[in-house]
């Protein structure tokens, strides 16, 4: 098996953090972790230490001071799994609407047919739950328009449920990348297709949490608007 990362990013996970790291051991048993918490008040680095004592080859944190976004809290990882030397990279949230079931087929893929793999909602129709409808409209509508924008044949361009292998972090620029927050993904996507990598949509079956608190709110919203405008024409 290739050298694989998972990459979870968290605030507040407590409630979610040791369920979801269980989760993905189960379906990948010789996978690392990497955590990247953002200094949670409520402990959720404690527990993965603690976690860590009885797993110490497999699992890691990074614990970072400040709550600076969630781009820079991937950035950070991506920088992590190169200098280590990881064949492919994940990037996904520990609230369990990346279901890790989804894990090994997105392997699967990296190794025999692309270069970054998306965990998408919308490849076949819409496939998520427990979303108000609002919510749904929203992120589909969202996802048409930087289809509209960018020109980009990705159907879920906002997806956070993404795997890539090295060669395309190693050489995306990532000291280059603008956008912390909601538009980060569509940057990532963007960056990857233009520079000629083969990306490939899974469809998921996305879940709303049911743990915590979701960290969504306008202003990553409106980030993503404009920064499509300024990823196209600037």
């Amino acid at each position: 098996m290739k050298k694989t990362l998972i990459i979870i990013p968290t605030f507040n996970e407590a409630e979610n953090i040791s369920q979801i790291i269980s989760s993905v051991y189960r379906y990948l048993a010789k996978c690392h972790i990497l955590v990247v918490d953002d200094n949670s008040p409520d402990g959720t680095s404690i527990i993965v230490k603690k976690i860590i004592k009885e797993n110490k080859k497999r699992l890691f944190i990074i614990d970072r001071l400040n709550k600076t976004g969630l781009g820079a809290a991937y950035i950070d990882g991506f920088y992590w799994a190169l200098e280590k030397k990881y064949d492919f990279i994940f990037e996904m949230d520990a609230d369990f609407s990346h279901d890790p079931v989804s894990l090994p087929e997105m392997i699967n893929i990296l190794k025999h047919d692309s270069d970054v793999v998306i965990g998408s909602r919308y490849k076949e129709g819409v496939n998520v739950v427990n979303w108000p409808l609002g919510r749904i409209l929203l992120s589909y509508f969202a996802s048409l328009y930087v289809r509209i924008i960018t020109g980009m044949p990705i159907k879920d361009p906002t997806a956070g449920y993404v795997g890539y292998k090295r060669r395309v972090l190693e050489n995306i620029g990532l000291d280059k990348i603008e956008f912390i927050g909601y538009a980060f993904q569509i940057e990532m996507k963007y960056k990857s297709w233009t520079r000629g990598y083969k990306m490939t949509e899974h469809p998921i079956i996305f879940k709303n949490r049911i743990r915590g608190e979701s960290k969504m709110n306008t202003s990553i919203f409106w980030e993503a608007i404009i920064g499509v405008v300024k990823l196209r024409f600037y």
